[in-house]
């Protein structure tokens, strides 16, 4: 029973006549909590500390490994993978001693004549082959007790054979480092007085006998003065050395249409490769 002026109350609503919150709210707060749990799928799994350390781990090996891979090294066939057990196998035989690492112009083969190129001059190609260096400059020729190159200045000589790639031909390139062009320029004068005074080192760094009879033609060495450094390169037909002779290679030259194998043509392009570096030193 009510009074004048009011109502029953509807299902739901309180003593106030406002609708219950309860049944309201909890609706509200099942919505809530699945919105919260589809944004955070969203977002994907938390970082944690676990997940960094190991990201960290992974991104520092790759950089290593990136680094160990592209990291040159001389003489590589592909950067940083190094040359191939068979090149290594291959190394030329090297007598004396290695320039000082310190000299900024120490005749260094390596960095001149790198053994896994071949040198390209003039339309002529040749292979790296012996090596003969020091700091006792006498030791190039083929006679010491000439003493051409006594008192002359000369600081070191290195000396490298070469083979022709396609053609049968040995040549031997001599490089003499003095302290400036005048001692070079005399050195060189004193070397073209005594024809074949500079010795010829084979494949394998023997030094092979002297000329007789002048050689053949277009097998007289040719003698530089580049800048303070002298160059004297020659050329013989490969096998020429008589059977016998420790350091004889290379194959017996056969007959060609054209003759004998053009040494000239290879003491021109060795010369103008060896002097090359130079030309502003």
């Amino acid at each position: 029973m009510t009074t004048q002026g009011e109502r029953t109350p509807t299902p739901g609503e309180g003593q106030d006549g406002r609708a219950g919150q309860r049944t309201g709210g909890g609706a509200g707060g099942t919505g809530g909590t699945a919105g919260a749990t589809a944004a955070a799928r969203r977002r994907g799994p938390r970082l944690t500390g676990r997940r960094a350390v190991g990201w960290v781990v992974v991104i520092g090996v790759v950089v290593a490994g990136g680094w160990v891979i592209t990291r040159p090294t001389p003489g590589d066939y592909i950067p940083g993978l190094g040359p191939s057990k068979a090149d290594s196998a291959r190394t030329p035989p090297v007598v004396g001693s290695p320039p000082p690492t310190t000299d900024p112009e120490g005749l260094n083969a390596d960095n001149l004549f790198p053994a896994q190129r071949p040198v390209e001059a003039i339309g002529y190609k040749a292979r790296r082959n012996g090596i003969r260096q020091g700091e006792k400059c006498d030791e190039v020729l083929q006679d010491r007790t000439q003493e051409l190159l006594k008192d002359s200045g000369c600081q070191a000589y290195l000396t490298v054979s070469f083979t022709g790639v396609d053609r049968p031909v040995l040549s031997s390139v001599t490089l003499l480092r003095f302290a400036d062009p005048s001692t070079a320029a005399k050195a060189a004068d004193a070397l073209r007085s005594k024809p074949g005074a500079v010795a010829f080192i084979l494949a394998d760094t023997n030094i092979a006998p002297a000329q007789s009879g002048g050689g053949k033609p277009g097998s007289e060495a040719r003698i530089e003065a580049v800048g303070h450094y002298v160059t004297v390169a020659s050329s013989r037909p490969a096998g020429a050395t008589a059977p016998g002779t420790p350091g004889a290679t290379g194959p017996t030259p056969t007959s060609t249409g054209s003759g004998e194998p053009n040494l000239d043509e290879a003491t021109r392009a060795l010369s103008y490769a060896a002097g090359q570096p130079f030309v502003w030193m």
